[in-house]
């Protein structure tokens, strides 16, 4: 079925007769440079009308087409590693009409999604699951006495993962055919060397090569061992002279490569020897691309265009939103900075993040302080922890999503041994577009549970600086602070931040009938909710909590002991802050005596991508549903207080 293009700037003959990749199978190829080229075209308009990822994307754009052609997908499960470059996968796949709903409500995933379409065997969004997830189905497939291949995309920095190494050993010690395509972005590893390149990767992938070398093999037998393992290591070093891939070969993958990986005469007799090679075990195929190819302000930006807003198609300027208050991100950053002027000791490590978490700003001012290890949160975690044992003061600077890849170092490195590790966790809460994957909804139900551990969460910018300083003055454990993603509320910044008494809270309004508990960034919309609250009658308390851990136990008997309701609200999941409220008033004998909680937390479900006030409605934690709650809480008395409201 035709698929009309939805893009004004260029015409899409070829991809206008893809809907799925059978058809894209029914071209000749040699039509299929010219699709690339129209797909390539697709996807920066599509992106440039609703921003997302986009330079990994234009870097597969003829390796996409070739995996499609070659392969029977969905039969032959094709895993993306991330998901980042699988936006032109996504339009090659069925829904190229609804390509520009990325990233939107209701609309496509910025990632490959089961539940999305069949086309997307795997779900990702955080890297370096490919290999391990594809060998899952290849064992799988080989027990259930199946025949399609299994085929995972993983990029050079996802590959630098220590998970992505443990799914290779262990491939490498398996008969399971299983194909990994490296996307080589940066030519870390080795550049193609052209048409020689390609010639030997065609040969050494080639059935009669694999039938040679499997009769040398056989042949070997009759030799003594030492002669047996020399020929053995002789015939890899020697491929691994002219094409690369020694350290692959060593784990027991046939390594093919380097080869150009926009060059569709390269690429398609290679996938197509693979796919027909009947010899059993892991294959790699190391394919050397280049990020933001064809869209020269990718080509021109440090990034490639990793990530953009809107964006003109023609120019490349992206659509910048209007200034307004520095963000969280920004105002840790400086905060840290300013810490570190005065203590020496301290230190900044991240895992492969450092502009997402603003540790690339502190690393201006103090490069020899800055530690940014790679896609490696367990190691990130325990360096750090090692990092303490010496009396430095690291600042272990992770998004609540991604410290969750971390959690046994967290627990048996950290807690246990009560090391000063100073958590920042960014992106706490919920992250609008990134959806669900990205969402730090949980880092309070799985942080609090832990002994030792001192956990504060920033209701606005002014109380991440003051909460800074407080985990840099705080050496007795390991520390935690969670702040959201965006901008602050627009205070006005003090020069540095301020030590805060350990585990107090703060009243920001007094009441007599409602008490809000307050944790984090639900603070404005809990004033808001006192303010409604008021045109009932309704007195109410709101107290911003600051620490999850340890709590303030005083404050929470007093308020529990002077209101009728209270209310806890968290932006985090079922679990958390408004779990150990719950427990210190029942174990103080506070529900013997009638008193009426209530807990507010996210949803128990992972929401998918939104605008961040629709998500929060979802939710259920803006000021409407604070005061739905309050009302709900007090039944027949609301109703009461409702009606002379009314009246008067």
């Amino acid at each position: 079925m035709a698929n009309p293009s939805a893009n004004p700037h260029h015409q899409t003959p070829l991809l206008d007769q893809v809907n799925i990749p059978a058809d894209l199978r029914k071209l000749q190829p040699k039509q299929l440079p010219q699709l690339a080229d129209e797909l390539r075209a697709e996807t920066i308009d599509a992106v440039s009308v609703t921003g997302g990822h986009l330079g990994a994307g234009l870097g597969v754009v003829e390796l996409t087409v070739a995996l499609h052609y070659v392969f029977n997908t969905p039969d032959d499960r094709l895993v993306w590693d991330v998901g980042h470059q699988a936006y032109p996968h996504k339009i090659l796949t069925g829904r190229r009409d609804r390509i520009r709903t990325l990233r939107q409500g209701g609309g496509l995933s910025g990632f490959t999604k089961r539940s999305e379409s069949e086309y997307d065997p795997f779900g990702a969004a955080h890297s370096s699951t490919s290999i391990s997830a594809a060998l899952g189905m290849a064992v799988a497939r080989d027990k259930l006495k199946k025949t399609n291949h299994t085929i995972s995309v993983i990029g050079d920095g996802s590959i630098s993962a220590g998970m992505a190494y443990e799914a290779m050993n262990n491939a490498g010690a398996m008969h399971s055919k299983l194909i990994v395509i490296l996307n080589d972005n940066n030519m870390s590893i080795a550049p193609p060397t052209g048409a020689l390149s390609a010639y030997l990767s065609r040969i050494v992938s080639s059935r009669e090569y694999r039938s040679l070398r499997h009769l040398g093999k056989n042949m070997s037998k009759i030799f003594p061992k030492p002669m047996r393992d020399a020929a053995r290591k002789a015939e890899s070093y020697a491929r691994g002279m002219v094409t690369g891939g020694t350290l692959f070969e060593e784990m027991g993958f046939y390594y093919i490569g380097p080869i150009d990986g926009h060059n569709l005469d390269h690429l398609l007799p290679v996938l197509e020897n693979v796919k027909n090679d009947v010899d059993p075990g892991p294959v790699l195929i190391h394919v050397v691309t280049q990020k933001g190819k064809g869209f020269g302000p990718a080509l021109a930006a440090a990034d490639k265009c990793h990530a953009v807003n809107k964006f003109d198609v023609i120019t490349g300027e992206q659509i910048k939103p209007k200034p307004g208050a520095p963000t969280y991100t920004k105002v840790f950053a400086e905060a840290l900075i300013k810490e570190a002027e005065v203590d020496e000791k301290i230190v900044a490590v991240t895992a492969a993040m450092p502009s997402g978490t603003g540790v690339d700003i502190f690393g201006k001012r103090f490069p020899d302080r800055t530690f940014d290890v790679g896609i490696a949160e367990q190691h990130a975690v325990t360096f750090a922890a090692g990092l303490a044992t010496e009396g430095l003061k690291p600042f272990a600077v992770i998004y609540s999503t991604f410290l969750q890849r971390a959690y046994d170092q967290v627990v048996h490195d950290v807690a246990i041994q009560n090391l000063p590790v100073r958590f920042m966790m960014d992106r706490a809460g919920l992250v609008g577009a990134d959806g669900c994957t990205h969402a730090g909804s949980f880092d309070l139900a799985y942080l609090g549970c832990l002994p030792n551990f001192m956990i504060m969460a920033a209701a606005d910018e002014v109380e991440l600086m003051h909460m800074v300083a407080t985990s840099a003055a705080y050496n007795e454990g390991p520390s935690a602070v969670r702040y959201p993603r965006g901008e602050g509320m627009g205070l006005k910044l003090p020069e540095r931040g301020q030590v805060l008494a350990l585990g107090k809270g703060r009243i920001m309004r007094e009441g007599t009938a409602v008490a809000i508990l307050n944790l984090g960034t639900r603070l404005a919309e809990c004033v808001k909710a006192a303010d409604e609250l008021a045109t009932y009658g309704l007195s109410t308390t709101v107290a911003d909590m600051r620490f999850a851990k340890p709590l303030d136990e005083k404050l929470v008997r007093e308020l529990a002991a002077e209101h009728e309701v209270v209310i806890t609200i968290e932006e985090g999941a079922v679990g958390g802050f408004g779990a150990h409220v719950m427990q210190y008033l029942a174990n103080e004998g506070f529900m013997d005596r009638g008193l009426k909680i209530r807990v507010m937390t996210l949803p128990d479900i992972f929401q998918d991508h939104d605008n961040p006030v629709k998500q929060y409605d979802q939710a259920g934690l803006n000021a409407a549903q604070i005061v739905a709650k309050a009302l709900e809480a007090l039944g027949e008395t609301a109703l009461r207080i409702k009606a002379k409201a009314a009246g008067a």
